[in-house]
């Protein structure tokens, strides 16, 4: 398990390299199955899509990098993503002066592919079958080390960082929502918030067309889903097909509970927090959120502040302009 000591290292590691992201208040309806949409109070984020490179994963990838000893750092690093951890290990390998190859699936979408490019990092694309597989042969191929996107102790430690920052923005706290894929984001908020405040309860939401954690909380193992299963949501930052083995045993000892969500949910949350937030997220940043916006997870009554982490911006123009012009 990752402690608190090494989350609370990894900040001071990237202190002044990365930023300390608001925590926004947001006052929209609130829309909860079999009733009438009434106002709860209000839905605080941890606005991590105002992050650098419009998303938490500097914060891994950066911790990760910066851990690493010179003479394995030279050799450059190697990754898969679908695209925010490709930026975030590319940024982190140009501050250190090293290659980086990030793996992306070929139905990533372009602004993320792009981007991951214009961070002098080389793209090679995949199947989404092959995207998980096809990094270890090139970093057994040309001796390049391997920055695994959530399953690392130095990247739980790095994305544990928000939690951290959580606690002393909102020191009245009762609940944090957190999104789920491989599981590196959770792991490390759940490490932070516990160590500090086990009250508070830490809470993953996923999409319902890729909710391998909920089904492994629920059974006490790890599942795992078919590629093309997970493949159906439009929150392509979410489309692992399992958690990882660390941040699985994380999950399963500090997570109080995981809830789904619909791809109508994630839709509306994206249009909710746009036009009561005046925030753009991607549909992976939206998932938390709506987790609290449409009714998937209601707080008890008397409960402290909620936050949800918002954790990208990198949206698709083209799916903004979909989901801002459809009717709710």
């Amino acid at each position: 398990m990752v402690g608190l000591s090494e989350i609370v290292a990894a900040d001071r590691r990237f202190a002044g390299r990365i930023r300390r992201t608001p925590v926004l208040h947001l006052d929209a309806p609130v829309s909860a199955p079999g009733r009438t949409t009434e106002r709860l109070p209000e839905l605080l984020l941890k606005a991590e899509h105002l992050q650098m490179l419009g998303s938490f994963k500097i914060r891994g990838a950066f911790n990760a990098i910066a851990s690493l000893p010179e003479e394995v750092r030279a050799r450059g690093v190697v990754t898969f993503s679908s695209g925010n951890h490709g930026k975030a290990v590319a940024h982190a390998a140009a501050v250190h002066g090293i290659k980086a190859t990030v793996v992306m699936p070929d139905t990533a979408p372009d602004v993320k592919i792009d981007g991951v490019r214009a961070l002098g990092a080389t793209v090679e694309l995949v199947t989404p079958e092959r995207r998980d597989v096809h990094p270890y042969e090139l970093a057994e191929r040309t001796g390049a080390h391997m920055v695994h996107p959530f399953d690392s102790r130095e990247v739980i430690a790095g994305q544990g960082t928000v939690g951290l920052e959580l606690l002393q923005q909102v020191p009245a706290l009762s609940a944090v929502l957190v999104p789920v894929s491989g599981g590196g984001l959770i792991s490390g908020v759940a490490a932070a918030v516990k160590a500090q405040r086990p009250d508070v309860a830490v809470i993953g939401v996923e999409p319902e067309l890729a909710a391998d954690a909920a089904e492994s909380l629920r059974s006490g193992e790890r599942a795992v889903w078919p590629t093309e299963d997970v493949y159906r949501t439009r929150a392509d930052g979410l489309r692992a097909t399992s958690l990882g083995t660390l941040p699985w045993a994380h999950i399963r000892q500090l997570v109080d509970d995981i809830v789904t969500v619909s791809e109508d949910d994630i839709s509306r949350a994206i249009h909710g927090l746009a036009c009561h937030g005046k925030q753009l997220v991607e549909p992976s940043g939206a998932v938390a959120p709506a987790a609290f916006l449409c009714g998937r997870y209601v707080p008890p009554a008397g409960a402290g502040p909620v936050t949800a982490v918002v954790s990208g911006g990198n949206v698709d123009p083209a799916l903004v302009a979909s989901v801002l012009t459809a009717q709710f």
